[in-house]
């Protein structure tokens, strides 16, 4: 079996790697400032943890290889104009938005997409990096180096967050998650509850427009679909070629998570159905210390990234997966006194869902 490597050696690597050690693959992710040689053979496959990296010594050779899975639909997805131009050509729904020019102003933006206006540049940022609101009731001007690198999104007055997670395999054949629900606190994601039985109504339209993207960029892997529910109508915020964050939940959850998903897909190994087991929740562990009192809470399962804790940093996150709703609810609610106030919240929300 083809070694695949791993452009990208953070946490989702590392998951990407735990998936595939039982399907007798042999996965290397790969730090993108490392100075180390590779031995890249030309039957090896390259795949990508991220959206964009920096033209490294070691980025190059794995982007020159010729078995760099969806190498071509980085580029498009990783910038928002291609992106949202993408969605628009498809006639898919999302937030009207327009390209910050180099002579666009705020008075422009206003004019056309409303009184409140989100800019976003337009590669990079994430975990609410990278954005800048104009709003009327509180005038401000376009930072002075956007121009030319932003796009500008109307302000959606949404009722929920939702994500799809699907994945497609070489012959085409495409497979699905239901629907998950999130919770996002100042662009970061907090908390994450699936399947949820009332979202069944949007899974066949969240559905069709992934696999409308999809198949037109031949992708092979798994993709994570943000999207946003207005009333009856859903809307896509933004793409991710790649594992997703709202897709944690799988490891717990479902007979096949993302991670195994996405190797099988890259590595041609067959793929099928994932069943989903019960009800799952998904807290992100964001700026906090390790706390060995997680692994008491029944049902919680613990992923520990490894890194260095900052304010605003995901360090980990748990899953919880529970044969029914209220044993689910208990270990939520035990889970609750091991965290400070900014955690309250998340768990509660999760909780009232399941409710």
């Amino acid at each position: 079996m083809a070694r695949i490597w791993v452009l990208g050696n953070g946490q989702l690597g590392a998951m990407l790697k735990q998936a595939a050690n039982p399907l007798n693959l042999t996965v290397i992710p790969v730090d993108i400032d490392s100075t180390a040689a590779i031995d890249l053979a030309p039957g090896d496959l390259v795949t990508a943890e991220r959206e964009q990296w920096p033209e490294t010594p070691i980025t190059q050779q794995l982007a020159n290889h010729p078995n760099f899975v969806n190498l071509s639909v980085f580029p498009t997805l990783a910038d928002r104009k291609t992106q949202k131009s993408l969605i628009d050509q498809l006639g898919l729904g999302t937030a009207p938005w327009r390209a910050v020019e180099g002579n666009t102003t705020a008075a422009d933006l206003h004019q056309q997409l409303g009184e409140n206006v989100l800019l976003k540049r337009r590669s990079g940022g994430y975990d609410g990096r990278g954005q800048h609101w104009l709003r009327t009731s509180a005038p401000s001007q376009i930072p002075e180096d956007w121009g030319d690198h932003a796009i500008a999104e109307q302000a959606i007055a949404f009722d929920e967050e939702l994500s799809l997670v699907g994945a497609r395999d070489r012959d085409g054949k495409v497979f699905f998650y239901p629907l998950t629900l999130n919770l996002n606190t100042d662009g970061i994601l907090r908390a994450t509850v699936a399947p949820v039985a009332r979202l069944q109504q949007w899974q066949r339209q969240a559905e069709q427009m992934l696999t409308s993207l999809l198949n037109e960029l031949d992708y092979v892997g798994v993709m994570g679909m943000e999207l946003f529910r207005r009333g009856d109508e859903i809307l896509i915020n933004e793409l991710a070629p790649r594992v997703h964050n709202t897709g944690h939940w799988t490891q717990a959850g479902a007979t096949i998570n993302q991670f195994e998903y996405h190797m099988r897909a890259v590595a041609g190994l067959p793929l099928t159905q994932a069943w989903v087991k019960a009800s799952s929740v998904m807290i992100n562990l964001i700026g906090c210390e390790w706390d060995q009192r997680w692994l008491a809470v029944p049902g919680a399962e613990v992923y520990w990234y490894g890194k260095s804790v900052r304010p605003g940093r995901k360090v980990g996150h748990i899953n919880l997966c529970c044969a029914d709703t209220g044993s689910l609810i208990s270990s939520l609610q035990q889970l609750a006194p091991l965290f400070g106030e900014d955690y309250q919240q998340p768990i509660q929300w999760a909780v009232g869902h399941l409710k």
